[in-house]
């Protein structure tokens, strides 16, 4: 009998570690088919999932409500499950190489409990080599058993968008990848039976492992190309939004905004393809130069606030400055390496303390994460600056009666300054009532 059929006949147990924004996802859908573990070393997570409470969002609370996915913390369990899936993050060091910490000590916590005829798929993103070469080693030192003879290893990248109600889980087709051909097959039949949309047979784990590093990439570089206008039409007087609208009227036009451009992928996943190819003695030029150009986006954005506020003639460290959004992106709760952060340090070097607002993000994470105590939207008043920062559907709701009631009064409109990084606002209401008003 297969790993396969053991599954679907419940007669063993598929376990996923880690269980955030990606893994909770795919170990609910899993759990609708066959008997679930979901690990995470977080007990308070943990404690969380077990009231019923989605943390992430990407699921919901009733869906965790009604799953019979066993959450857990206790490692040990895992000595139940034949099936491994790892989804741990793999963030980056503050020198911008990649910390595999996360990744390598799930996977010390897995060979521990790993037991003959186990096949461990890891879904983290990584640059090129790490499952087989870093990976692989630490199971079999781990467990004692044999790569190849006592145990199977696969890599299928996650390709989940955070807050994303339409390409979900089911609906992105999987690229899977293993070590052998039958391990191959046993990860394709086991993920076909939550993904609809089917699976890519990937020719190798290197491949596969590069795939998810190159889709992430080439959306930065294609975002930086557009920060990168934005940068120079801000300077010759142009309106980018107004440029990118008559650009787009051509039916080759691929769509790109300039923006913001952080999270745990795009911000994150190219600066691990430029660590392998560094280290392979390649010095990246046209995806580090993207990178280094989207890093930059927040400090640029905190000055144009700043020469806004200078220019209406405000005492700067006296404005107040009301932001709304935190989080990476729209309409999620995730504010892991967020550029909303990098436009509160500059403006701190400023001594410019914002008043924030984001109805999607944790009060605890907030504090945790950029030491921001988040406020209130109805309790937001006399503001000299209003910073539209994340494009959260709340946001996009409110009328321009709505953005006038949150400054200052007696401000006269070409005092009001209002920047609007996402360009969702109503440009020619603002502009023609005078507002000091800006956008990316």
């Amino acid at each position: 009998m297969t790993l396969y059929d053991q599954i679907i006949n419940k007669e063993t147990k598929l376990s996923v570690i880690g269980l955030g924004y990606v893994g909770m996802p795919i170990a609910v859908a899993f759990a609708k088919v066959a008997d679930v573990i979901g690990f995470d070393n977080n007990e308070s997570k943990i404690e969380l999932y077990h009231q019923g409470i989605d943390p992430t969002k990407e699921v919901g609370d009733e869906a965790i409500k009604a799953t019979t996915l066993e959450f857990t913390s206790d490692a040990t369990r895992l000595k139940e499950a034949l099936f491994h899936i790892v989804s741990v993050p793999t963030p980056i060091n503050q020198d911008k190489t990649p910390n595999l910490n996360p990744v390598e000590s799930a996977t010390r916590t897995i060979g521990k409990n790993l037991s003959k005829g186990s096949i461990v798929v890891y879904e983290s993103t990584v640059y090129p080599g790490v499952t087989e070469d870093v990976c692989i080693p630490i199971l079999e030192a781990e467990s004692g058993l044999k790569h190849g003879i006592d145990f199977a290893v696969g890599y299928s990248p996650e390709r989940i968008n955070p807050g994303d109600k339409v390409h979900t889980l089911e609906n992105i087709i999987k690229i899977v990848s293993a070590t052998t051909d039958e391990a191959l097959e046993e990860i394709s039949k086991v993920y076909e039976l939550v993904i609809k949309a089917g699976v890519h047979r990937a020719p190798s784990i290197k491949v596969a492992e590069a795939a998810k590093v190159v889709e992430n990439s080439q959306r930065d570089i294609n975002i930086a190309f557009m920060n990168e206008l934005a940068l120079v039409f801000d300077r010759m007087g142009i309106d980018s939004k107004d440029v990118i609208d008559a650009m787009n009227t051509k039916w080759n036009a691929l769509g790109f905004t300039p923006g913001l451009v952080g999270g745990h992928c795009i911000g994150v996943d190219p600066y691990y393809f430029v660590y392998e190819a560094e280290n392979l003695g390649y010095h990246s030029q046209i995806i580090k130069s993207g990178r280094e150009i989207n890093d930059g986006m927040g400090e640029f954005i905190a000055d144009k606030i700043i020469k806004g506020l200078i220019k209406t003639g405000k005492k700067v460290i006296e404005a107040k400055v009301v932001v709304l959004g935190l989080t990476f992106k729209e309409n999620t709760p995730d504010t892991r390496n967020s550029k909303v952060g990098d436009i509160l340090k500059r403006l701190a070097e400023y001594d410019i303390k914002p008043e924030i607002v984001d109805p999607w993000a944790s009060e605890t994470d907030a504090l945790k994460e950029y030491g921001v105590t988040l406020s209130k939207y109805e309790d937001i008043q006399d503001a000299d600056c209003v910073v539209l920062a994340v494009g959260h559907e709340a946001f996009k709701a409110l009328s321009v009666e709505d953005i006038e009631a949150l400054y200052n009064q007696k401000l006269a409109n070409e005092e009001r300054i209002l920047v609007d990084i996402k360009s969702i606002l109503d440009h020619e209401h603002f502009t023609s009532k005078g507002y000091t008003y800006w956008r990316l």
